[in-house]
């Protein structure tokens, strides 16, 4: 008999899970390779170095940042009112920097969706772009959260596997740690309100802000 927590998300993998994991990859070409959510400055200021500083860092994100935030923004999207939610994740994107990220890949992912479902999807912040499409997939709320942040994590792991650099087994020890914490966020995401949506990551803010005068720069965010 396997023991799972209570609040672990049992994945299906069924035509539309597939579906999802698809959009959701790297090999899915909406640019995500080239954003680093400020990471790149992070890096280069010393403040990630190692394994351990790449777990935290991504890990504050997630759990008090705009990982949270994109979460929350993506749970309520699967059922809400798509227009009104794309509004607010622009207001609350906290730079320009980050306003690109969303939107430029937010777009890529629209119409790559629009040409592969037929359906008329239009560009919109990546987590409603994510949550427009995914009203086509008879998956859980939690299902596809959770596998938006993993995504979302990965991206950051491949950055710093790049850039500090760190090894790719490192790389992978940090993407398996943080597991607990996306099902985590994901289930609280699935449960909370727009009144629940704040960070206290300003550091990975400032990361993102100062990135945009950086002299030499390899990443767009």
């Amino acid at each position: 008999m396997v023991w799972a927590a209570p609040w672990a998300i049992t994945m299906t993998i069924d035509a539309d899970g597939l579906t999802l994991v698809q959009w959701l990859s790297p090999s899915f070409p909406t640019g995500a390779f080239a954003y680093s959510h400020g990471l790149e400055w992070a890096i280069a200021a010393g403040e990630v170095t190692d394994e351990t500083s790449l777990h935290d860092w991504i890990a504050d994100i997630l759990c008090h940042g705009s990982g949270r935030t994109d979460a929350i923004l993506l749970a309520q999207g699967l059922h809400g009112d798509l227009d009104a939610l794309s509004d607010l994740a622009v207001a609350l994107a906290g730079s320009a920097e980050r306003l690109r990220e969303t939107r430029e890949q937010g777009a890529a992912f629209a119409s790559i969706t629009s040409d592969l479902t037929g359906l008329y999807l239009p560009a919109r912040p990546l987590p409603l772009a994510i949550a427009q499409a995914a009203r086509t997939l008879d998956l859980r709320s939690a299902q596809v959260v959770a596998l938006s942040l993993h995504a979302f994590a990965a991206n950051l792991v491949s950055v710093a596997v790049r850039l500090v650099p760190l090894g790719q087994t490192a790389g992978q020890r940090v993407l398996s740690r943080l597991r607990d914490r996306v099902t985590q966020v994901a289930d609280l995401a699935c449960s909370a309100t727009l009144a629940d949506i704040a960070t206290t990551t300003f550091r990975a803010e400032i990361a993102a802000m100062r990135h945009e005068i950086m002299d030499v720069r390899i990443f767009k965010t």
